[in-house]
């Protein structure tokens, strides 16, 4: 009865109701737990689902919002929607934590608050939702609690460092690195020169008066250059 309690008040966080019970606790259900006499099934496929369901509802979501967006800003809204930092986000907000069934080990080192954990318990989720439901059923639960990120990311520009390193992601490339080249001028007034790396692409170099900044104009360099961000005009 306390499990089913514990259920219905994640049911109406969600905005769904599961007919069948037993893939809901599937997908709570965390690898550490894999061998134990009580489980037979863990979340990993689940996830593996739902992944790809929110891969296709967040892109609908995005045409829909953005519907003139080149494809190297939808791929950066993307990849800020899908990354496991904000399915944890998600997460937290359904207090999905209190929820997870996970061996005594891992919820004693907090398990429950890891990102990696969370994030794939999400996925899970939308997985077993579309496998009850259906793919719109599973599109509508991810359009109501991703909603405020896509009024977030929507009108909060990321910095250029972080951009790049979230196309990168998004190609599977290796993250970007960034190498001082060169400081000019006396000490209370230097100027950096930055370079930052990609494997596979060619290296793009800014300016600046603080490293930072250099690094940040480089990193701009090349979002402008492979067409992710537009060319900013000149004087």
């Amino acid at each position: 009865m306390f499990k089913a309690r514990k259920y219905k008040e994640l049911e109406k966080r969600l905005g769904y109701r599961f007919k069948n019970e037993a893939l809901l606790t599937r997908a709570l259900t965390h690898a550490s737990l894999r061998g134990s006499k009580k489980v037979r099934e863990d979340n990993e496929r689940l996830e593996f689902v739902g992944d790809r369901v929110l891969g296709l509802a967040v892109v609908e979501l995005l045409e829909e919002t953005y519907p003139v967006a080149t494809e190297g800003e939808l791929a950066r809204h993307l990849n800020r929607l899908v990354r496991g930092e904000t399915c944890a986000k998600v997460g937290r907000t359904l207090g999905l934590g209190d929820f997870l069934m996970l061996s005594e080990s891992e919820a004693g080192s907090g398990g429950r608050l890891k990102t990696t954990i969370l994030a794939d318990a999400v996925e899970a989720v939308l997985g077993a939702v579309f496998l009850e439901a259906g793919y719109n059923t599973a599109r509508d639960v991810v359009r109501r609690l991703w909603g405020n990120e896509e009024v977030t990311f929507g009108h909060a520009a990321a910095d250029p460092k972080s951009a790049l390193q979230e196309w990168a992601q998004g190609q599977g490339l290796a993250l970007p690195s960034y190498v001082e080249v060169e400081r000019t001028g006396p000490d209370h007034a230097p100027r950096f020169t930055s370079e930052v790396r990609i494997r596979g692409k060619a290296p793009a170099r800014g300016q600046g008066a603080s490293k930072r900044a250099a690094e940040q104009a480089a990193a701009t360099v090349m979002l402008e250059r492979e067409g992710v961000m537009e060319k900013r005009p000149v004087g």
